[in-house]
């Protein structure tokens, strides 16, 4: 008899049914794993922003050609993102992670070459983007091959975590290379250390008791029902959860680029003061998602309490981000402006938690790939927007700091406009039932 849509497959990549220990084991090891994943991911980016002005000064480059240069990044990023999400249902996501690592390592290494240049660099950031682009939906599908639905919230906010974490871990580190050893060497550090979780993956990496059959197998197993892609991707839960995704990218986009430079040519600080305002904020990053992440934990374990709609919450989050943006941009004071970073503007970034899980609550378990994929092209083109956007407009401003009020004022109207539709649009569970998808169950992985 065929599986309802959505229907857990039976255990995969040969782990069985084995005990509660083993599966916690097994889950939480594979969510750290995949966490550093995400970290050395998010170093990759940071390197551009961090070595904004040596750069700049040594290839010769306007801000409007260095924000085209941060933007060739995302040229195949969208693309891959969603070419690839088709692949997790044919292609175990083991593999499809593993060769991503090796391709965006091995991108990183000709900007070792002494010759290196603009053409270098934006080709390499083309491949880099193009690698780099499926890493986030591939993850969180993966590992929620390891969770049930109730059980997700927190691993995917860690995993979410590896993008504050690889700003606040490799900002201070890159800063030290690039006065050390120049900026071509930053670039080669974060390729290496890729190329070691690889290695790392390759040996420890499988799939979890929840992951979807593939091909044939998804065939004979029953588990290959399937509801439409149109009225997926057309629900008010996909088409808000991907908007709110996007404006937080802008936001988080615009800030590992022009971030430094902002702090040094408006506020003043130095390189070195720039990097440590920007691991602080990272670190405020972090707290917020796990702070979400915990807290959506513990309500998900209280079944008598009433419950509130998903975007309730998280679109009241986002205006309050939103109004925090715009206050950064209007205050001179620097100290005001660094706790506002630090703090609530950090909490734009619960929507990438809540986006992802939103999604995949509404996808059954063998099209979660692809409606992740869809969510990370839409939010990815942020990626390749708000670097050229924001830099443009300081180019074309009077000054530099009227150009990047103006930009910013930008960024808090997206932020509060995605916090708004997800008050009215963010309903998983509504569109779940309207869809016929059940809810993944937990496989008796202990949370607590």
């Amino acid at each position: 008899m065929t599986a309802p849509a959505g229907a857990a497959a039976p255990l995969q990549s040969g782990i069985g049914v084995e005990g509660p220990e083993r599966l916690r084991r097994g889950a939480w090891g594979t969510t750290w794993l995949l966490l550093t994943f995400m970290l050395v991911n998010f170093a990759d980016k940071t390197v551009m922003g961090l070595a904004a002005d040596p750069i700049r000064d040594e290839l010769g480059l306007t801000r409007g050609e260095f924000g085209t240069a941060q933007s060739a990044f995302f040229a195949l990023f969208s693309l891959a993102a969603l070419g690839v999400s088709f692949l997790t249902r044919r292609i175990r996501t083991t593999v499809l992670l593993l060769g991503m690592a090796l391709l965006w390592s091995v991108a990183q290494l000709p900007m070792l070459l002494g010759a290196a240049g603009f053409g270098t660099l934006l080709a390499t950031r083309v491949l880099l983007g193009a690698a780099e682009g499926p890493a986030a939906p591939v993850a969180v599908h993966h590992l929620h091959g390891w969770f049930g639905q109730k059980e997700r919230t927190l691993p995917t906010a860690v995993l979410m975590v590896g993008a504050a974490g690889g700003v606040a871990v490799s900002a201070p580190l890159l800063t030290v290379v690039i006065d050390g050893w120049g900026w071509h060497w930053a670039f080669g550090i974060v390729g290496l250390v890729g190329l070691v979780w690889a290695l790392c993956w390759y040996v420890r990496g499988e799939e979890g008791p929840l992951a979807p059959a593939r091909g044939r197998a998804a065939s004979d197993r029953g588990s290959s029902a399937s509801v439409p892609y149109r009225g997926l991707l057309l629900s008010g839960t996909w088409l808000t959860a991907a908007f709110g995704a996007f404006a937080a990218y802008w936001l988080l986009s615009a800030g590992l680029t022009w971030a430094p430079d902002y702090l040094h040519e408006v506020s003043g600080l130095s390189l070195k003061q720039s990097g440590a305002v920007v691991t602080a904020t990272a670190i405020g990053n972090a707290v917020v998602l796990l702070g979400h992440g915990l807290l959506a934990r513990r309500a998900s374990r209280k079944e008598t309490a009433p419950k509130l709609p998903v975007g309730l919450g998280g679109g009241v989050v986002m205006c309050v981000a939103a109004l925090s943006i715009a206050t950064f941009a209007e205050v001179d004071a620097v100290a005001v402006k660094i706790a506002l970073m630090v703090g609530p503007m950090a909490l734009t970034n619960v929507i990438l938690t809540m986006s992802q899980t939103a999604v995949a609550r509404i996808a059954p378990s063998g099209q979660r790939g692809v409606a992740l994929g869809a969510l990370a092209f839409v939010y990815a083109l942020a990626g390749i927007l708000s670097p050229l956007v924001t830099g443009r407009m300081v180019d074309a401003a009077s000054s530099v700091p009227t150009g990047y009020h103006s930009a910013y004022l930008l960024m808090a109207g997206l932020v509060a406009a995605a916090g708004v539709l997800a008050v009215c649009f963010l309903r998983p569970e509504k569109d779940a039932m309207r869809l016929g998808v059940p809810e993944t169950p937990a496989v008796g992985i202990p949370v607590h």
